[in-house]
């Protein structure tokens, strides 16, 4: 049987062989298999013929674990092996090194899914690849990872080092998950990551605003008028907003769908009143919302547009970042909870939003406030 494997269809799939498993092919890759079983588990396969016309199925992933996008590249990556004369077969039975298995497996694992995937090559070779990238897997213990961490904080920032440690404990997470050959034990497990103090904190006031609006108003960056208060308005990220389109807002139903966030899931934004008078004012030229008027895609870069109006503004220590953290601190200062601050932020924890915790002093004064009249002191 064939079909094209997508996550409803691959959701949607129940093992109907007397047997107890079936093989279904993928449509749109070849060679590419999953493996349903009369259990309920399902496994990709990447199935092809040996040298001596043997037919022999390579795991992949369990289809828990990967999306049928992501069991295409890992099963792409197998046929490129197997082209090169790679034995695949001896390959699984033996204990990958880490440097294998980061390019091998986890790479392309991430790549399709995560936004900010490029980021981890450069950790990756800059602090972890000298020293651990030969090992194989099932030797690399925690006192490996202590020393990798003790150096690299002697040369990084202690948010960057936190950032090495989830790559590190992500990765062994995935090796453990996926039965790698000899893999029982995270070895990252018991290290801590560093207490973080040092949040740069800038939240721009009413009257800071609306000199960095009058800037951005007159910019010769003549879109720069609707990005600004776009993110003011909506908490969102930079890049979030350059790429918006107008198929992704709901006017009726006043929300905006963003399809791809940082933590690779889609979210929707509510939209104000103030939000949906702007989008109206943007002029329509193409599918994008804040498209570069000159090639109609998005722009690259804003930052020469957003620097020059800054520091006309008096304002040369705000960063666009700073407009997400304003819009937080607007909600909180009017009385929002932090878990709807949160959620609007599309944070992935309660604790990326706890900064803002100590905004909402004043919110909680008027709270408790409200038992004053029903207590005469005195």
């Amino acid at each position: 049987m064939k079909m094209k494997l997508t996550k409803k269809n691959v959701d949607a799939l129940t093992c109907n062989n007397v047997h107890g498993r079936e093989l279904i092919r993928d449509a749109q890759c070849r060679g590419l298999g999953i493996e349903v079983r009369s259990t309920g588990g399902k496994t990709y396969y990447y199935v092809y013929r040996d040298a001596n016309g043997k037919q022999r199925s390579y795991k992949l992933a369990n289809a828990a674990d990967v999306s049928p996008t992501q069991a295409r590249l890992l099963c792409e990556r197998a046929r490129s092996k197997m082209a090169m004369g790679i034995d695949l077969m001896a390959e699984e039975e033996r204990t990958l090194t880490l440097d294998e298995f980061f390019t091998d497996k986890y790479l392309p694992y991430i790549t399709s899914y995560r936004r900010s995937y490029w980021t981890d090559n450069p950790l990756y070779q800059n602090h972890v690849q000298s020293t651990l990238g030969k090992m194989p897997l099932n030797t690399i213990k925690h006192e490996h990872i202590v020393s990798v961490m003790t150096i690299a904080s002697a040369k990084l920032a202690d948010a960057t080092c936190n950032r090495l440690l989830t790559m590190l404990r992500y990765i062994f997470n995935l090796a453990v998950r996926w039965k790698m050959a000899g893999m029982t034990d995270n070895p990252t497990t018991g290290y801590q990551k560093k207490k973080l103090s040092n949040y740069r904190e800038r939240y721009l006031s009413a009257e800071e605003t609306q000199r960095l609006i009058n800037q951005v108003n007159a910019s010769p960056n003549t879109m720069l008028k609707y990005i600004v208060p776009m993110l003011l308005l909506t908490g969102a990220r930079k890049r979030e907003v350059l790429d918006a389109r107008w198929e992704d807002m709901d006017f009726q139903r006043e929300f905006w769908r963003i399809p791809s966030t940082k933590s690779g899931s889609e979210r929707h934004v509510p939209l104000s009143p103030a939000a949906i008078a702007l989008l109206k004012q943007v002029p329509k030229r193409c599918d994008y919302i804040f498209a570069n008027p000159l090639t109609l895609k998005p722009f690259n870069t804003v930052y020469y547009g957003w620097h020059a109006a800054r520091v006309k503004a008096g304002l040369e220590d705000v960063r666009m970042h700073d407009l997400r953290h304003s819009f937080a601190s607007f909600l909180v200062n009017a009385g929002c909870a932090l878990y709807e601050v949160q959620k609007i932020l599309g944070h992935s924890s309660g604790a990326m939003t706890q900064r803002y915790s100590h905004l909402s002093q004043a919110s909680l004064m008027r709270a408790v406030s409200c038992a004053e009249p029903y207590l005469e002191v005195g």
